[in-house]
């Protein structure tokens, strides 16, 4: 390693540990990199503005949070909570198999983890400590372990940057995502089941059959947005920015049209807070790209490759080795960080290994979802502590049953890959 990129790091990494935001910790580091090898400063920006002008892809990010965004201000999301309510609330623990089934409704809408949780969040958790049905501690933790199933399934804002950075099909890896998510939801369902019969939490009381169709009427039109979606990209007839940009179209015209429950002023603050959710977003994948031509620069990726290759190591054991690296760095480094700066470093060894990048990929962002909620520093943990103001120690007391069946549920998809790849292979995509 040169003594650059040593200084660099160690600036990337200084920065950020005294409390300066990732994007700018990561432009500090490059900036000292590249005054001390004597390069122009110059590379920094023309390198940024270049490869965020050449991608097209990444237009998809600030419309999702646009759609998301609506959604939370235009009561979609009460309407889904109440279909979910209607479909699940009678079993056992009815509310927290609500929980699941409201992030699994949803994240076929907003594409982030963190727009599920600030989203439906507060609504769902303040259904589930009411009268002392649930303990805010177990409300809070299954709000945020559910959370991570938004960028599983389609959209993906991950997934998005994921294929930008290795020129994967994001139509594969959207259908790739479908069965690993389903199956996340389905081990969480399973430890509430668990955990609420052993605590005797209650269910809710079950919604007459007659009245199914009206609840279902209700949601309907917020449940065909990600139906719409899927098709216009599935069918060849929009791109996956196109399909966005449609998204959130579709989400203005039922909020403000149907429903009637967004006021202009309402919709101008959206669009402010949806910039600057995106403004912050972009930022850090300017800086990642920039950061990027610095690893090229220094021929790390080949230096990774070589390592792996001298070694014979298999495809399983590399699986392995990566998922653990990328689950300690989601303790601490966000999961855009990830996937534009460490992962690009492996890919050359997945292609040599002949490791299915669509599979490769999924494996990624649901281990970068799970460090979400990872103690101490998983951002989703901070994000619902901050929307319900319960006590971050009373969220992580609670969160290790579910870190455990999510764990247990990516080892599946690292030892049968047939499963992720069934749906993409299945439509030939």
């Amino acid at each position: 390693m040169s003594i650059e990129l040593t200084l660099g790091i160690i600036a990337l990494f200084g920065t950020a540990m005294i409390g300066m935001p990732v994007a700018y910790a990561i432009l500090t580091g490059v900036i000292v990199y590249l005054g001390y090898s004597g390069q122009d400063l110059a590379i920094a920006g023309e390198t940024m503005v270049q490869r965020l002008f050449d991608g097209f892809l990444l237009l998809a990010v600030p419309l999702f949070i646009v759609s998301a965004n609506i959604m939370n201000a235009g009561s979609i999301s009460d309407r889904l909570l109440h279909f979910c309510v209607a479909l699940v609330g009678r079993f056992r623990g009815g509310l927290g198999h609500v929980n699941v089934v409201a992030s699994l409704i949803f994240s076929g809408m907003s594409g982030s983890a963190v727009a599920d949780a600030a989203g439906i969040g507060k609504l769902i958790i303040d259904m589930m400590v009411k009268n002392g049905r649930y303990t805010r501690g177990y409300a809070a933790a299954i709000t945020a372990a559910t959370a991570t199933i938004g960028p599983i399934i389609p959209p993906s804002i991950p997934m998005v940057l994921y294929a930008l950075v290795s020129n994967t099909s994001i139509g594969s890896l959207f259908l790739a995502g479908i069965v690993p998510g389903l199956l996340m939801g389905a081990v969480l369902m399973g430890m509430n089941a668990l955990i609420s019969r052993r605590r005797n939490f209650g269910q809710e009381d079950a919604v007459p059959l007659r009245e199914l169709p009206i609840v279902t009427a209700r949601a309907t039109p917020a449940l065909l947005m990600p139906v719409i979606l899927l098709t216009g990209i599935y069918s060849g007839i929009t791109t996956p920015t196109e399909a966005a940009a449609i998204a959130a179209l579709y989400a203005l015209i039922v909020a403000k049209g149907l429903y009637r429950a967004l006021k202009f002023k309402t919709l101008v603050g959206v669009f402010v807070e949806s910039a600057r959710s995106a403004a912050s977003v972009g930022l850090v994948i300017g800086a990642s790209m920039i950061l990027t031509y610095v690893v090229v620069q220094e021929n790390i990726p080949q230096m990774i490759s070589t390592l792996f290759a001298g070694v014979e190591i298999s495809p399983l054991a590399f699986l392995l080795l990566v998922n653990v690296l990328v689950l300690l760095l989601g303790c601490v480094l966000d999961a855009t960080v990830i996937i534009l700066v460490i992962v690009p470093l492996f890919i050359p060894t997945c292609t040599a290994l002949g490791i299915d990048l669509v599979h490769f990929g999924v494996l990624i962002v649901v281990n970068s979802m799970i460090g979400l909620i990872t103690p101490p520093y998983g951002i989703l943990l901070f994000v619902i502590s901050a929307v319900s103001k319960i006590p971050l120690t009373e969220i992580i007391g609670e969160i290790w049953a579910f870190l455990v069946v999510l764990l247990a549920a990516l080892m599946v998809m690292i030892l049968f890959p047939e499963m992720v790849l069934w749906l993409p292979n299945t439509l030939g995509q």
